[in-house]
């Protein structure tokens, strides 16, 4: 059964913008009979994105997943990374960006089906009556990317991510008990790589998806009940005209949560003791929280990415203005440098303070939400 899963993302606490209104300026072009606009961006390393009769292009496919998409860590940090993959390869400063608009919701749904003899198309194998077969295609996104060609905005590259389950949930009759079944890490990779090989060949039909480059990314899905989201394992950039994905590049990432469970071990203990050391200054000095807790990604055992998240019993403005100071010095002081870092103070009332540290910044900012 497919599902369409929402994520409700509070806009002024997002620090990867699709869109921005800043730096860039905004150009308008006649493409056909569509008058289209690009948004500009708010920094060097993001994309603009194109307008339509003055409307966002959002993807024909958006929401369209397979049924194993019940944890929101996946979808978000699934369309994340692939965005980060997407630069490497289609340079903000040439490339513009805009949402999927090839790929049909149809299409996707009948792809991450399982394949039958009512879908033909499914990527997913055949459900034998006997036999418990894994589904691996999750979920398929794309973005594609335009470049401006004597006054007309034109499809010059495109990326495909194909995110696969980690763990398969299963029922073995209708409405009955749910088990489960880990997928290891081979055979994740050779079916992605599988999957990935056809879902190429079947874009190079499309006469407008022949001469351009295509890049393709495997995501590993988390299990529902993880608190952090899956990671890439490999991406490839095909030339024009090539059928098969061919060059795969190995991509070394994984997820953790601080604190670290007891009987796990840390990625890397000086960013564990950094964080411990964090939470026992924020919960001293402000004795009213629920809880700290981080999200933390490692790319070639480098850090490369901390969301922490404190949830507070206290609502008044001061308070959380006081808060909100106190956290960003000891954050400034503890937490580990030379790394992106967001915090977000939060209540059952919703975000009230967000903090923020760039890659290349030295100090925190910070922003306490208010009402008038």
């Amino acid at each position: 059964m497919k599902r369409r899963i929402s994520i409700l993302a509070i806009a002024a606490a997002s620090t990867v913008l699709l869109v921005g209104c800043g730096n860039r300026n905004k150009i308008s072009t006649n493409s056909g009979s569509q008058k289209t606009q690009l948004t500009g961006s708010n920094s060097n390393n993001d994309y603009q994105s194109l307008i339509k009769d003055g409307h966002y292009q959002v993807s024909k496919a958006a929401g369209i997943n397979g049924q194993q998409t019940s944890n929101q860590f996946n979808l978000q940090g699934f369309q994340r990374g692939l965005l980060e993959i997407s630069k490497q390869n289609f340079s903000p400063d040439k490339y513009i960006f805009q949402e999927g608009q090839q790929l049909s919701a149809t299409t996707v749904q009948n792809w991450v089906g399982r394949k039958t003899d009512d879908n033909p198309d499914g990527l997913n194998p055949n459900q034998p009556k006997d036999k418990v077969v894994p589904e691996y295609l999750q979920q398929i996104e794309e973005q594609d990317f335009l470049q401006t060609v004597d006054g007309k905005t034109e499809l010059k590259g495109m990326t495909i991510g194909v995110g696969l389950n980690s763990v398969y949930y299963y029922t073995k009759e209708k409405y009955g008990a749910q088990y489960s079944k880990n997928l290891t890490d081979a055979e994740i990779e050779s079916n992605g790589k599988e999957i990935a090989n056809q879902i190429l060949a079947r874009l190079r039909k499309q006469a407008d998806l022949k001469n351009i480059p295509i890049v393709v990314a495997l995501y590993k899905a988390a299990p529902d009940d993880s608190l952090v989201g899956g990671n890439f394992i490999a991406s490839s950039n095909n030339a024009p005209q090539s059928t098969k994905v061919d060059n795969w590049k190995t991509i070394d990432q994984k997820n953790y949560v601080f604190p670290i469970a007891n009987g796990q071990k840390a990625p890397n203990d000086n960013d564990a003791a950094a964080f411990d050391q964090f939470k026992q200054q924020a919960q001293s000095y402000f004795p009213n929280l629920s809880g700290v807790t981080a999200q933390a990604q490692y790319t070639n055992g480098t850090l490369t990415g901390m969301h922490v998240n404190v949830t507070t019993q206290f609502y008044s403005y001061t308070a959380i203005n006081s808060f909100t100071q106190y956290l960003q010095t000891s954050a400034q002081k503890y937490l580990p440098q030379n790394s992106p870092i967001e915090i977000t103070v939060g209540s059952t009332n919703g975000i009230q303070s967000y903090l923020y540290r760039g890659q290349d910044q030295k100090k925190f900012s910070s922003h306490v939400f208010t009402n008038y």
